[in-house]
């Protein structure tokens, strides 16, 4: 996700600049990172002098939100399901792999209790998934899911490889939804959400380029909720995608369960950071009473808070799938 880029020169060499071409937000049109060398950047892993060459640094192209490519940092997603059809149970299978062995990577680090967090959410953001894949010993990954209505989507792999220095990835493809496809608006943004009887109020803002945090409380039958239930090593889990092209923000709270300061509800505190202006969706995952629901908020990064007017700018943004 942090992906910087490195340049190796020839001292002999002519020094010349590479400029690098991103294809974003075609829905069966994946983007695709040129490989950066040796799994440098975001990952650290496996860096490598080349003898008789010198390296020289220049400066770092702006960095992509997450999720927007199929490759990078030297890991492709391959996944082996690209299509499924609409309200019928499938399985999607996967790997991710490692471009200089182009071998299925099946070491992971464990990050909030799991190797790897994988997201499906529609074109435009009114389904969301936040599913737990199962790795055999060759590296695919596989889980069933059921997808309610027609249309594109995202499939996002979350990971951190487990190797020196490696740094977290999010890599991105497209999933194609047979049926009869109906894409709808961006919901309008609410302060308080209802999801199976619980209300969900969030408060605090986006901000572009800078950090900022997120307060979302829980009640139900109007009563603080007050013992949540720990979820992927917290009392909550956000994520947040860029409406028009499904850039992908993950985001960890403020604290976890045990650390002594942290409390099981009624609030969850997280620091978020906007890569730009526009309209977003948040998606928090809470445990309570055994099950995991999702709230699911439309908030507007350097414009209006939830519950406020949206500026006129922003409109076509809420409408861009």
């Amino acid at each position: 996700m942090h992906t910087g880029l490195k340049i190796t020169a020839f001292a002999a060499a002519v020094a010349a600049t590479f400029g690098s071409a991103y294809a974003v937000g075609g829905a069966m049109d994946p983007a695709v990172a040129e490989k950066a060398p040796s799994h440098q950047g975001g990952h650290g892993a496996k860096e490598v002098a080349e003898k008789g060459a010198a390296e020289t640094s220049v400066d770092e192209a702006p960095e992509l939100p997450g999720g927007l490519q199929i490759s990078q940092g030297g890991y492709t997603l391959d996944l082996s399901t690209p299509r499924v059809e609409a309200g019928e149970p499938a399985e999607l299978r996967f790997a991710v792999v490692d471009e200089d062995s182009s071998r299925k990577v099946t070491a992971f680090r464990r990050e909030h209790g799991k190797e790897l967090h994988l997201i499906v959410a529609s074109s435009d953001l009114t389904t969301y998934r936040h599913l737990h894949p199962e790795r055999a010993a060759d590296g695919t990954w596989s889980t069933p899911v059921e997808l309610p209505e027609a249309g594109g989507y995202r499939v996002f792999a979350d990971f951190t490889p487990d190797v020196k220095n490696a740094e977290g990835v999010t890599l991105g493809a497209d999933l194609a939804v047979s049926g009869d496809a109906s894409p709808e608006a961006l919901p309008k943004a609410e302060r308080t959400v209802t999801v199976d009887g619980y209300e969900v109020t969030l408060d605090g803002a986006l901000r572009p380029g800078a950090g900022s945090e997120l307060k979302l409380e829980v009640e139900k039958g109007g009563k603080p909720v007050t013992d949540l239930q720990p979820y992927l090593g917290a009392y909550g889990h956000l994520v947040a995608l860029r409406a028009g092209d499904l850039a992908y923000l993950h985001v960890h709270p403020n604290g976890e369960p045990g650390d002594g300061r942290t409390k099981p509800g009624p609030e969850v505190s997280f620091t978020a950071t906007a890569p730009s202006k526009g309209a977003y969706r948040l998606f928090l995952d809470f445990r309570h009473e055994g099950k995991v629901r999702t709230a699911a908020f439309t908030v507007h990064a350097g414009g209006a808070a939830a519950g406020e007017p949206v500026p006129e700018n922003e409109e076509s943004a809420e409408h861009g799938h």
